[in-house]
C-alpha cells in the first residue's frame, strides 16, 4: 500500500500530521514575525 493512500485513509496519521504542520507553520510566523520587529525597533532606537 502507497505512503499516500495510508495517509488520506487512516485519520489518526492525517490529524496528527496535519496538526503538527499547523504549528510548525504557526512557530515559523511568529520567529520571523518577531524578528522583523526586533529589527525594525534596532533601526528607531539607533
Amino acid at each position: 500500500m502507497s505512503l499516500w493512500q495510508e495517509f488520506f485513509r487512516e485519520p489518526v496519521i492525517f490529524f496528527s500530521f496535519t496538526g503538527l504542520a499547523i504549528v510548525v507553520g504557526m512557530c515559523i510566523f511568529y520567529a520571523v514575525y518577531f524578528y522583523v520587529k526586533m529589527a525594525k525597533a534596532e533601526q528607531e532606537n539607533g
